[in-house]
C-alpha cells in the first residue's frame, strides 16, 4: 500500500522547494487539486475558484451557446447583487465584458478577469495555503515522487507487443495498483542504432507535455539491460487497426471528425509548448477503453525556438509535408499537413498518396506529394473535402488550425476541452486487446528513453490522488 512519510521528513523539501504560485497551484495536477481544496474551506476563495471553473466552461462552450453561457457567468459572478459575486473584478471591467459579449463572444473575453483573480490568489491566499495542512500533504506527495524508481516498483505482466527496440508489457505499480504500459528498450539495440540523442530528446519533450490527448510519461527507470518507459496504458489498439481491420476500410464522416478533433487538440497542446510532432500517422494514434485517442511515439518531435524555423527531412513516407520532402525550413505546418492526410485516410480507407498492400518507391510517393493533387471520392462531403484542402501549403491559409476549420465547415462534433474530463462519448468504443499483434502499442525506432531517469514532470497526473488529506501527519 502507498504510505506517506511523516511530515518531519519533508522539512528539507519545504525549505528548498521554489514557492511559485503558477507552478505549485496551476501547473502541477496534485498541487492544483490541493490548492482548490484549500480554497473551498473559505467562502471568499471558493467563489474565485468557481468563477475560474465557469470561465473554463465558457471557453469550451459551443459557438452557438457561448453567448448564453457568458451572460449566465456575468449574472452569477460579476453582478454586485449576486450571492456568488466576485468583488476582485472591478465594475469597469465587468461593463467592458458585457459590451464585448454583445458584440462578439470570443474565447478571450474573460482573460483579464481571470488574470486579476490569479493575481489575487497568488498573494495572501497563496501565503495562507503554504502554512496549511493542504500544502503539507503536497510536500508528502513530492517526497514520494522523488524516491528512486526501480523494476521492483512494478509488477510485470504479459507482453502486449514487440518492436524494433524491444517489447511492450503491461505493468502495475505495487503501491497504488495503477496499470501502465512499460516499453522496455534494449540498450544494445539503442547503442547499435546510435539513438542516445533521440532518447534524451523524447524524455525532455514528454516532461514538458501535460495533455489529455498525448500519452503521459509516468515513470522512467533502467535495468542492467534495458531502458524502461512507463506510459499511459491504451487498451484500444491503434487507429490503423480500426481503419483497416474492423469491417470495411475507413470510417463514417462523423467518427473521422471526432478523432480528427481530438488529434487536433493534442497537436495544439504540443504546439503551445512550441513542439512540432512530425510523425503523425494512424499507427501512432492509440485508443483507450472508452474510444478516446492519445498521440504516442514522440521520438521525432522537436522544440522550435521562438521566432525561428527548423529544418529536417524526417517522418514517414506518405505523411511528410512537401516542405519536409524538399528539405525546406518550417515550424508547425508539417503537422497540419499530416492531419489532412490522416483525415483523408480515415474517410477514404486508404492513404492519399499510396495504396494499401501495393509497393511504391519512396521517390514516386514524394513526387506525388510535391506535384499531384489528391483525388476525392463520393465518400467525402464538400465540408470534409474543404477541410483536407485547407491544410495544404498551397492554401491561402495553410497554417489555419484544423479545429477552427472544422468549426467553420461544421464537420461533426468536436470534443470539448472540459476542465475536468472529456464529456462526449466516443463513436467507436473498442474492446480491450492485450493479445499482442496488430493494434497493440508498438515499439518503433523513435521510442527511446534516457538512462537513469526518474519520474517525469507529468507523473502525478496519472496517479489517483483520492483522499489527499487523510492522515496528513503521515507515518
Amino acid at each position: 500500500m502507498l504510505q506517506f512519510p511523516h511530515i518531519s521528513l519533508c522539512e528539507d523539501l519545504r525549505q528548498t522547494l521554489e514557492r511559485d504560485y503558477h507552478s505549485l497551484c496551476e501547473k502541477q495536477p496534485i498541487g492544483h487539486m490541493l490548492f482548490r481544496q484549500f480554497c473551498e474551506t473559505r467562502p471568499e476563495l471558493s467563489r474565485c475558484v468557481k468563477f475560474l471553473d465557469a470561465v473554463a466552461g465558457y471557453e469550451v462552450a459551443p459557438d452557438e451557446k457561448r453567448k448564453e453561457c457568458g451572460q449566465h457567468l456575468i449574472e452569477k459572478y460579476l453582478k454586485s447583487n449576486s450571492e456568488d459575486h466576485v468583488p476582485e473584478v472591478p465594475s469597469q471591467l465587468v461593463d467592458a465584458c458585457c459590451e464585448r459579449l454583445e458584440q462578439e463572444p470570443s474565447k478571450e473575453l474573460f482573460k483579464e478577469c481571470t488574470k486579476l483573480i490569479h493575481d489575487y490568489l497568488s498573494v495572501a491566499p497563496f501565503a495562507d495555503y503554504l502554512d496549511s495542512l493542504y500544502f503539507s500533504r503536497f510536500l508528502q506527495w513530492k517526497w514520494l515522487e522523488r524516491q528512486p524508481v526501480t523494476k521492483n516498483t512494478f509488477r510485470q505482466y504479459r507482453v502486449l507487443g514487440k518492436g524494433g527496440f524491444g517489447e511492450v508489457c503491461a505493468c502495475q505499480v505495487r503501491a497504488t495498483g495503477k496499470m501502465y504500459a512499460c516499453k522496455k528498450l534494449e540498450k544494445k539495440r539503442i547503442k547499435k542504432r546510435k539513438g542516445e540523442a533521440m532518447a534524451l530528446n523524447e524524455k525532455q519533450i514528454l516532461e514538458k507535455v501535460n495533455s489529455r490527448f498525448v500519452v503521459s510519461l509516468a515513470y522512467a527507470y533502467e535495468t542492467k539491460d534495458a531502458l524502461c518507459l512507463v506510459l499511459t496504458l491504451m487498451n484500444g489498439g491503434d487507429l490503423k487497426f480500426h481503419i483497416y481491420h474492423m469491417g470495411e476500410a475507413g470510417f463514417e464522416e462523423p467518427r473521422a471528425a471526432f478523432y480528427a478533433a481530438e488529434i487536433c487538440c493534442g497537436l495544439e497542446d504540443l504546439h503551445q509548448e512550441r513542439i512540432v510532432y512530425r510523425d503523425l500517422k494512424p499507427e501512432n494514434i492509440l485508443l483507450d477503453d472508452h474510444g478516446h485517442i492519445r498521440i504516442s511515439d514522440l521520438g521525432l518531435a522537436v522544440h522550435v525556438p521562438e521566432g525561428q524555423t527548423i529544418k529536417g527531412r524526417v517522418g514517414t513516407v506518405g505523411y511528410m509535408a512537401p516542405e519536409v520532402v524538399k528539405n525546406e525550413r518550417y515550424t508547425f505546418s508539417p503537422d497540419w499537413w499530416a492531419l489532412g492526410c490522416l483525415v483523408y485516410e480515415m474517410i477514404e480507407g486508404q492513404s492519399p498518396f499510396q495504396q494499401r498492400k501495393k509497393k511504391i518507391k519512396r521517390e514516386e510517393v514524394e513526387r506525388l506529394v510535391k506535384e499531384v493533387q489528391e483525388e476525392y471520392s463520393e465518400k467525402f462531403s464538400p465540408c470534409a473535402r474543404s477541410l483536407c484542402t485547407m491544410v495544404r501549403p498551397c492554401s491561402p491559409v495553410p497554417s489555419l488550425p484544423p479545429l477552427l476549420c472544422m468549426q467553420q465547415q461544421n464537420i461533426g462534433a468536436a470534443p470539448c476541452r472540459a476542465p475536468v474530463q472529456r464529456p462526449f462519448g466516443a463513436p467507436g468504443v473498442p474492446r480491450s486487446w492485450g493479445q499482442g499483434g496488430e493494434g497493440t502499442p508498438s515499439l518503433q525506432a523513435p521510442q527511446l528513453q534516457e538512462t537513469g531517469s526518474r519520474h517525469a514532470g507529468p507523473s502525478l497526473q496519472a496517479r489517483s490522488p483520492g483522499h489527499l488529506l487523510q492522515g496528513c501527519s503521515g507515518h
